[in-house]
């Protein structure tokens, strides 16, 4: 077990997690800030009295991009069931945004860290209107967005500059749409608790050690096998989490994501017979929501359907094939969500923002910067000037 609430089947082998294990005593003084964001005590820069306040729009608008919008994005797909109010993401340049157009006053959360994303500028100069109730989440510094929030008159809340936008899930930026979804906050923070675990640690130092020694079998490309729809943004989250703070240096890894059992059909053929270039992550959730087959319409060469849900079957797909990774010595781990909650959750994005760090630090990469990015954006301002 991970924790209470996570099953994890970590990669299977023998290996010495010592070093890790020194460097993770290291990392968490070292970035002992950032990492004060997992933490139950983390002081916000807004106070409680603001999410009374908004509790009346039942639609939010979030316009950000990267780190800035995909953290509450993956906590809305994965809680859904817990959410009432309507949410709508405004993640990309597409004259096709989805977005509210309600004719009362929109609640709009426009969040960048530098304030002067293109992209959000973009979209919130389309979107936003005067008489919205608009927040802004960025520096607190000269920048666009500062600039615009204090035209509109609109509140800011500042995001602190020691925390980049991929790890500021559990910050402003993730936290506060989380509570206007009416989820609970604290309930996400468990890094003073895991880090008090021993299971946590050891599967954690262990698993980051076999990863590193897979990248030095070339294998630097990790597979997430998502047997959870509800999952696929908390693994695009992922996903930014390691491309950008690892992939310098002409070292990293390329994360990909496979949504199962579909897959099956189209790329298991390759992951299991093409090169040996990659390791794979099984996720999956034990949702209570139950689909049952019809019974009375399953043929009789079928009956080892009858009384099975949809549910018992992607499993037992995932089981067998988690069976023939085994069998084929194909180098896997295994996360098994027993509780859908802000605690699993809090879990996951706490684990997976340590790995992160831990591997950036044993692969002498800085985890915090991105200045290939930064390049694009110098580029398109020459052209559009």
């Amino acid at each position: 077990m991970l924790t209470k609430n996570i099953y994890f089947k970590n990669f299977s082998g023998k290996i010495n997690s010592l070093k890790i294990k020194k460097d993770f005593k290291k990392s968490i003084k070292e970035n002992i800030d950032l990492l004060n964001t997992l933490n139950i005590n983390y002081k916000y820069n807004y106070k409680k009295s603001l999410i009374k306040k908004l509790k009346r729009f039942s639609n939010i608008n979030i316009i950000g991009m990267g780190g800035s919008i995909l953290g509450s994005e993956a906590i809305y797909d994965f809680l859904k069931n817990k959410i009432k109010k309507k949410v709508f993401f405004i993640n990309n340049l597409n004259v096709n945004n989805n977005f509210s157009r309600s004719k009362k006053k929109n609640l709009n959360l426009i969040i960048s860290k530098s304030g002067n994303t293109l992209e959000t500028i973009s979209n919130a100069n389309i979107l936003i209107k005067k008489d919205d109730k608009n927040i802004f989440i960025t520096e607190n510094k000269n920048s666009y967005l500062q600039n615009l929030a204090k035209k509109l008159k609109a509140e800011i809340i500042e995001h602190k500059n020691y925390i980049g936008g991929r790890y500021s899930v559990l910050s402003e930026v993730g936290m506060l749409p989380a509570e206007l979804m009416g989820l609970q906050e604290k309930k996400f923070k468990k890094l003073n608790i895991l880090i008090k675990k021993k299971d946590f640690i050891n599967n954690l130092t262990k698993n980051v050690s076999i990863i590193l020694n897979l990248i030095k079998k070339d294998k630097f490309t990790s597979v997430i096998l998502n047997y959870d729809p509800l999952s696929e943004n908390f693994f695009r989250w992922y996903q930014q989490l390691v491309a950008e703070s690892l992939g310098k240096k002409s070292k990293g890894i390329l994360p990909v994501i496979s949504n199962m059992p579909k897959d099956n059909h189209s790329l298991m053929q390759l992951y299991l017979d093409g090169p040996k270039k990659s390791f794979f992550t099984f996720f999956n959730v034990f949702d209570k929501k139950l689909i049952n087959l019809k019974n009375n319409q399953i043929l009789p060469t079928h009956n080892y359907l009858k009384n099975k849900t949809i549910n018992k079957i992607v499993y037992a797909q995932k089981c067998a094939t988690e069976n023939v990774f085994k069998n084929k010595r194909i180098p896997f781990r295994s996360f098994e969500i027993l509780n859908r909650s802000e605690h699993s959750m809090g879990e996951l994005f706490t684990f997976f923002i340590l790995e992160t760090i831990l591997l950036g630090r044993a692969l002498k990469i800085n985890p915090f910067d991105q200045p290939s990015v930064e390049l694009i954006k110098k580029e398109t301002k020459k052209i559009l000037f």
